[in-house]
């Protein structure tokens, strides 16, 4: 469908990229991924023809339509959200205009020539219409929209009443109804709840469309593409499969590059002190000129560029109390709108909660008032004794200085910290070498986002309290800040929609719905596996008892039977997660062993039918001992997995079981 031929770009005289080359095949859905800067927003700009490479050519057929998302919010007036959804296709619009004419004619002839014909005109308008999905078209926009969280009462709004995050949603509506040939999507979760975007994915999953996807969100390019094209240092480089893939294929290349950079380097100062002994020499002088001549001759390798390395030792922060925060009988109002009603929530030292929910749920209102930056309208909020709190919000990039450097930014709250501390720091949040002396207004939206974060950890608070902090970071920017968290010694309550950072943070969930908060052990994967099914049947139950909370929240309209309940179903989800624990844990160690121990059998079996290793001198007899041996170790490993899997799954069934007729 699309043919790249070697193009190149350059922005005045710096090099985005060069020669690039690749191929889209019909169907296909491709990962563009690389470090912010990059130019991956340009390539996609030059296969719209917005923008025009330097040299090279590209070849789409005339009859392939290409679409993308708007990277900016485009306001529009004078259009409800449904109607304006709808209206995607010039044909269709035109279609439609003519059948009215159509209809019009025919209204009141007389002649029956005339009507005969108009009558033909209609049949083959309508056709066309029914080609071009125009008697669908309602039900699809509305399943779409519903997909994408816009509620019913939202359809009839004025577009012009829209957020910026709800218009951008909408723009990938139009476009998913629009359906062109090729879909060119730039962060298309961004905007997203966790809910859109499960439902984006599936959505996606099921078309038969090309894609070109740049995304920072490696659960969604795991789960969607099937070939990832990665730009780094200004070249492009292509792996089959998805994300995970990739990763072990350019750690596979990077070996080799790295082994053929040394073995390069080896041989070219080998050459260098040859020259430099003998170039003097008349018995050797025409060798040294060969050595010479091949020295200039040969092509030389560029050392891999490095992965960004993570090697920080945190300012230790204050320790405080087991209790670090409470919520008793909270409620908040705005106007006539209430949030929240008698709500309590109890968070304890070295909790990691992510908070899910719905978008306009109320997670950023609860974060707000764990952090103080709103008060309970009525209830109560009690700090642990020593606690501090850190709180990070999108407008903290807003706040930093434009004149100042990033060193002298993050010095302004680095209190005592020495000047090594203060470097390790800002290494771990990637600003290196000359980066710290760059001026804050230079910086891209990413690296703001990494210096307000950087600023966050120097002020040593023992409770984070995060909303989507990832936002604007790219992938190895996420890694590291998985990797900075993940050392951290303090209590951590976060909103993200990025279930990969969920995962690898979270202890705890907490689900925010209807005005309602629930409290869940475990990560991402564990409520999407156990609890989220338990409550959609919580809420199914009470919809069929005319509760309906969906449709109608009335907060603390609960009786005491409910709350009783609820309080003892914590309670159980807290004993199974304990009982879990330790079989997961074995779990998860016998799959490292297992994936080790059958990389190690792959090689040993790719050495062994290599007939190099035969006469290389490598003891053969030695490598089929170990051959053997791993075989029997991964069957036993293998056997030992499946036991305790079910042992975990026998678990489950039995513990739920034991507790379902007094649940029900």
């Amino acid at each position: 469908m699309i043919s790249i031929q070697g193009i190149s770009k350059f922005v005045g005289k710096t090099e985005i990229f060069k020669d690039v080359s690749f191929h889209l095949q019909e169907g296909e859905r491709v990962g563009l991924i690389g470090r912010n800067g990059v130019g991956k927003t340009t390539l996609l700009q030059i296969l719209l023809r917005e923008v025009e490479p330097d040299t090279g050519g590209i070849t789409i057929p005339k009859q392939v339509l290409l679409a993308s998302l708007p990277q900016q919010v485009v306001r529009v007036s004078g259009s409800m959200v449904l109607a304006y959804a709808m209206d995607v296709s010039d044909r269709l619009r035109e279609v439609l205009r003519s059948l009215r004419e159509v209809q019009d004619g025919l209204e009141g002839n007389n002649d029956p020539a005339r009507t005969q014909s108009l009558a033909l005109r209609q049949a083959h308008l309508m056709e066309q219409f029914e080609h071009l999905g125009g008697y669908d078209l309602e039900a699809r926009a509305r399943k779409i929209l519903a997909g994408l969280g816009f509620s019913e009462e939202q359809l009839t709004r004025p577009v012009d009443s829209l957020s910026g995050g709800w218009l951008m949603r909408l723009a990938l509506v139009r476009l998913l109804l629009a359906a062109p040939d090729v879909l060119l999507l730039d962060e298309p979760t961004n905007h997203l709840d966790l809910d859109s975007l499960l439902w984006l994915e599936d959505h996606l999953l099921n078309s038969r469309l090309a894609m070109v996807i740049i995304s920072h969100d490696r659960a969604f390019l795991n789960r969607l593409v099937t070939r990832i094209l990665e730009l780094e240092q200004g070249r492009l480089h292509e792996y089959s499969g998805n994300y995970d893939r990739y990763l072990e294929e350019k750690a596979r290349r990077q070996e080799i590059r790295l082994a053929s950079f040394k073995n390069q380097q080896q041989r070219v100062q080998q050459l260098e002190r040859f020259v430099a002994r003998n170039r003097y020499r008349k018995d050797r002088a025409r060798q040294a000129q060969s050595r010479l001549k091949l020295l200039a001759k040969m092509e030389l390798l560029e050392a891999p560029e490095g992965t960004a390395e993570l090697e920080v030792n945190f300012p230790e922060p204050q320790h405080c109390g087991k209790r670090v925060l409470e919520l008793n009988a909270v409620s908040k109002r705005y106007g006539d709108q209430l949030v929240y009603q008698n709500i309590d929530l109890v968070v304890e030292r070295g909790d990691r909660i992510a908070f899910l929910g719905p978008n306009g749920a109320g997670k950023s209102t609860l974060l707000k008032i764990l952090a103080g930056a709103e008060a309970p309208s009525t209830g109560e909020l009690r700090l642990g004794p020593q606690v501090v709190r850190g709180y990070y919000a999108q407008h903290q990039m807003e706040q930093l200085s434009a004149n100042l450097t990033v060193f002298q930014e993050v010095a302004q709250v680095a209190g005592d910290l020495s000047l090594t501390q203060i470097r390790g720091l800002l290494g771990a949040f990637l600003f290196r070498g000359d980066d710290v002396e760059k001026k804050v207004a230079i910086l891209s939206g990413g690296e703001k986002a990494r210096l307000a974060l950087c600023k966050l950890f120097m002020q040593r608070p023992n409770l984070l309290l995060l909303d989507e902090p990832t936002n604007h970071l790219d992938i190895p920017a996420r890694d590291a800040f998985e990797e900075a968290l993940e050392s951290y010694p303090g209590t951590i309550c976060f909103i993200s929609h990025d279930r990969h950072f969920i995962n690898a943070i979270a202890n705890k969930i907490l689900h925010v719905h209807s005005g309602e908060i629930q409290l869940f052990p475990g990560d991402f994967d564990d409520y999407e596996n156990i609890w989220r099914q338990r409550l959609d049947d919580d809420r199914n139950r009470e919809a069929q008892r005319g509760a309906a909370p969906d449709q109608s929240f009335s907060p603390g309209a609960a009786s005491r039977k409910d709350l009783d309940r609820k309080r003892q179903e914590a309670e159980w989800r807290n004993e199974f997660y304990r009982l879990k624990r330790p079989l997961q844990e074995r779990l998860d160690r016998l799959e490292k062993d297992l994936e080790t121990a059958q990389q190690r059998l792959e090689g040993l079996t790719v050495s062994l039918a290599d007939p190099d290793t035969y006469q290389s001198g490598a003891d053969v007899g030695a490598l089929q001992r170990e051959y053997h041996e791993l075989k029997k170790s991964v069957q036993n490993l293998t056997q030992q997995w499946e036991e305790r899997a079910l042992a975990l799954e026998e678990l489950e069934k039995t513990f739920w079981e034991a507790r379902q007729p007094a649940a029900g």
